[in-house]
């Protein structure tokens, strides 16, 4: 028996890092991970050359849940670049999460684990595999249940979660190394004053506004380019801001303005993706 999961990725509207609070939303891109029994231990073999060991701890925590011993081989494809903001990590954690916990249950004839609880191990995995600063409980919601959620990350609560129109996205991620790892968090922290507001614009439904306000400040804090979101917004983008703590940035687009962003966004040296909103979530497949 195999068990096929997808999960798609996230893009930021708030970011957490300042207040413990944020808001992301599905994109149509994500990672599959299928997931098998063996005698051969855990073994995780990704399509990508990156570290295995968060796939590791959410596979040895579903086990340890369950209170099984045995082992998995776990394989993934994935279309999210990985560090570039845009919760791979997140998409990652629940993918394989659940894919296991799927495996255990119908194989030793257990209960199935709910939503909340595949979200919550999957996000302890994440935080002790040291690939989250705040548990990312905005990006994990937003890539499980799709559409758009605004969270409080320290209490793991869902604020709103709901359906996004399904808008067309563009994602620009530049040919420089991502930040991720060298993120400033006592500097992003200056911010939070300023990243209330958009927090509050957030849980007034005015994502957009949230989205374009959290962009520009997170860009400024980190040290990223911040004409790359306001040359999207003049080509006519919806809204448009980093994503995460970059490298990747988002610009929500229409038939008529989609044409004109990627325009001005050739004009950097990097890759342009092109994707939709995602409503679906993280899926058995």
């Amino acid at each position: 028996m195999k068990k096929k999961v997808y999960s798609p990725g996230s893009a930021t509207v708030v970011n957490a890092i300042a207040t413990g609070c944020g808001s992301a939303f599905g994109i149509d891109i994500g990672i599959i991970a299928e997931a098998e029994l063996s005698s051969q231990g855990v073994k995780c073999v990704p399509d990508l050359d990156v570290d295995t060991s968060l796939m590791d701890l959410c596979i040895k925590n579903v086990l340890k849940h369950y209170g099984v011993e045995t082992g998995v081989v776990l394989t993934t494809i994935s279309e999210l670049p990985p560090a570039s903001g845009l919760s791979s990590s997140s998409a990652l954690s629940n993918a394989v999460t659940l894919a296991t916990s799927q495996l255990i249950a119908d194989e030793f004839d257990l209960n199935y684990m709910n939503d909340m609880e595949i979200i919550n191990m999957a996000i302890d995995s994440s935080l002790q595999a040291g690939v989250t600063i705040t548990g990312a409980f905005d990006d994990a919601t937003a890539s499980y249940f799709g559409g758009i959620t605004v969270t409080n990350n320290l209490l793991r609560k869902i604020i709103i979660q709901e359906e996004m129109e399904k808008h067309k996205l563009l994602i620009y991620i530049p040919n420089i190394e991502s930040m991720t790892a060298k993120s400033d968090v006592s500097r992003m922290k200056l911010l939070a004053p300023l990243v209330d507001i958009a927090f509050e614009k957030a849980c007034q439904k005015q994502y957009f506004n949230a989205l374009n306000l959290n962009g520009i400040l997170y860009s400024s804090s980190l040290g990223f380019d911040t004409n790359i979101a306001i040359d999207a917004l003049d080509a006519g983008a919806i809204a448009s801001g980093l994503s995460g703590t970059g490298s990747a940035y988002v610009a929500i687009v229409d038939e008529t303005s989609k044409d004109e962003v990627k325009d001005v966004w050739n004009s950097y040296s990097g890759k342009i993706i092109e994707t939709s909103v995602n409503n679906d979530g993280t899926k058995i497949i």
